[in-house]
């Protein structure tokens, strides 16, 4: 404010460098930051030869599950008696599986015989994004295989109508588009933040809400997105299959025939089985408070969520299931034939 008492090239000069300093006080504080550029999975946190234990032990489980529902894929492929809409989705079902699994478990293999357990931030990213997506997926194939038995079971004479190849391939289609654009959001949310630090995610895996530990900012919006789309996706999609379900048990307690009876509730059983598992354990770790559940309750219950639910699936539709059962049968008889 005093520059009348100087002449104007040194007022000049004065305000340059006050720029100057203020723009070297600036890069200095952005040198000062450290951003990451790999992240570690602390795991689970015992013994050496623990460790040793459970790479066989998940190992198994992951085999189990791919081989599981590999079967159940192939059979579906092979059998034309299974080409109907609802193996068509239990197909999609067999290959979500086979990848959420495949999203996480190897990385979590790998780290459990190695020291350095690190992944790189773009794949930890990559990580989040098919987990996110995956599961998204499974939730609504889910919603579609309980519209696909309501209408078998409570309009059966104009089943063949409704479910078409076409109205089944949209179906399809359109959970898998949503899924990515909903798990896309997320990420594009979640890439605005800087990342600084700590370099340590107390998981097995590149879970959402153990990212958002990463970040040296507010991550306030990105857990609002995330509960809101937890609500509109898993409470939203129980409510459906809650309603569709009340009213498949009215129809079926209305079914004269016993076999007939037998059989909806067979394969309704199936589905529900599966429902309970993905949408119980998915409610826990998404939509309960963080402080109701430690941290290892919340890595056991992912795993189960990743790993074991995806390889009950198959195990439950096979079991329980008399068509995919004889279309195993069928098969194992022309090989032998052959």
């Amino acid at each position: 404010m005093k520059c009348f008492l100087f002449s104007p090239i040194s007022c000049e000069i004065s305000v340059l460098s006050t720029s100057q300093e203020f723009f070297f006080c600036h890069e200095n504080m952005e040198s000062n930051r450290t951003w990451i550029t790999e992240v570690v999975l602390l795991g689970f946190q015992v013994d050496p030869a623990l460790e040793l234990f459970l790479f066989g032990f998940f190992l198994l489980f992951y085999s189990f599950t791919l081989m599981g529902n590999g079967i159940i894929l192939g059979l579906i492929c092979l059998d034309s008696r299974l080409h109907t809409p609802m193996y068509v989705f239990l197909s999609h079902l067999a290959i979500v599986d086979m990848s959420y699994a495949s999203s996480t478990v190897p990385k979590m293999l790998a780290n459990l015989v190695m020291h350095k357990k690190v992944i790189s931030f773009a794949p930890c990213i990559l990580q989040t994004f098919l987990y996110l997506a995956f599961a998204i997926t499974e939730c609504l194939i889910l919603v579609v295989m309980c519209c696909d038995r309501y209408v078998a079971i409570c309009h059966p004479l104009q089943y063949t109508l409704i479910m078409n190849w076409r109205v089944c391939t949209v179906l399809a289609s359109t959970c898998w588009i949503f899924s990515f654009l909903l798990a896309l959001v997320h990420i594009a949310l979640i890439l605005r933040l800087p990342f600084c630090g700590p370099q340590k995610i107390d998981h097995f895996f590149c879970q959402i809400m153990s990212v958002f530990t990463l970040a040296c900012a507010d991550t306030g919006l990105n857990q609002a997105v995330l509960f809101a789309g937890s609500v509109l996706v898993l409470v939203g999609s129980l409510c459906l299959v809650l309603v569709s379900y009340l009213r498949i048990l009215a129809a079926i307690l209305r079914i004269q025939s016993g076999e007939g009876r037998r059989k909806a509730f067979s394969t309704c059983s199936s589905h529900l089985c599966v429902v309970g598992l993905f949408f119980g354990s998915a409610i826990v770790i998404y939509m309960s408070p963080r402080s109701s559940h430690s941290q290892e309750q919340r890595k056991i219950l992912s795993l189960f969520y990743s790993l074991f639910n995806p390889m009950l699936n198959p195990l439950i539709y096979s079991l329980r299931n008399a068509e995919v059962k004889g279309a195993l049968k069928r098969i194992l008889w022309k090989q032998r034939s052959m």
